[in-house]
């Protein structure tokens, strides 16, 4: 048995299985798609999480959780006649067909770029009124600012040289700090807003993907602070009765780790 006849095998398990468990288990039997909603969005999360860390053997595990919630969804949808998941999976294989035709037609594409802005064009003829229906509403603020860019970038509504993105950065800080000298709260939460936004564009110029920069940041955050916590409790003392000094030079130790 060579390699894809064992994916294919294990595709065939895992349906069986899920067939079984809707049938049979109390729990399975229970849910719907609205119940399901959470739990996925939780796993792609824990998905996340894992590929920050670099950690294979949990992206493995977490990659077969996300399948099973695929499977789960597909087995909903065979109940109502609506789609089970051999029609959902001929359903974005025709899609990746259509939208790849520098592979399966006879579009030249020069880079990258063009591909992306090809795939925006597509989806705009096969019946989007625009650009910007394919970001979902409820994605948190900063996936969805850098969603937003990138779409627009692909119908070519976008700045040319990241330097004028910087510039861009800097107009939108001098703006928050001239309303924050006015201390005018409503303005103040606009012009940080829009300076965000700005800064966000600016990753995308620089190839950073700003909600793993942060994510990333916060975890160095939290493990320096740990540390600070257990330097404090090793010696006897309580965070709150230390100076600043004092903390700061825990910190420097755990910068130095």
């Amino acid at each position: 048995m060579n390699d894809r006849e064992k994916q294919l095998k294990a595709i065939d398990r895992l349906l069986t299985i899920m067939d079984e468990l809707r049938v049979q288990c109390p729990w399975d039997r229970k849910q719907s798609f609205e119940s399901l909603r959470h739990l996925t969005i939780e796993e792609t999360y824990e998905l996340g999480d894992a590929i920050l860390d670099k950690d294979l053997t949990a992206i493995k595990g977490e990659l077969g959780d996300l399948l099973l919630h695929i499977v789960f969804y597909a087995k909903l949808g065979s109940e109502v006649g609506a789609f089970d998941f051999g029609s959902l999976t001929e359903a974005i294989c025709d899609k990746l067909v259509s939208r790849h035709p520098h592979i399966y037609g006879d579009v030249t594409v020069a880079d990258e770029e063009e591909v992306k802005r090809n795939w925006e064009q597509l989806k705009l003829k096969e019946g989007k009124k625009s650009v910007l229906e394919g970001v979902p509403k409820s994605l948190p603020a900063m996936v969805k600012a850098n969603r937003i860019q990138e779409k627009v970038a692909g119908v070519g509504f976008d700045w040319e040289e990241p330097h004028q993105v910087f510039d861009k950065v800097q107009e939108e800080l001098l703006e928050f700090n001239t309303e924050v000298a006015k201390r005018d709260a409503e303005k103040m939460t606009e012009e940080f807003g829009d300076l965000l936004f700005s800064m966000i564009n600016y990753a995308r110029f620089l190839n950073i993907d700003p909600e793993s920069a942060l994510e990333r940041t916060n975890k160095k955050f939290m493990k320096r602070f740990v540390y600070l916590e257990q330097k404090a409790q090793n010696s006897g003392q309580n965070l709150k009765d230390m100076t600043l000094d004092q903390m700061e030079a825990f910190w420097q130790e755990a910068k130095q780790l």
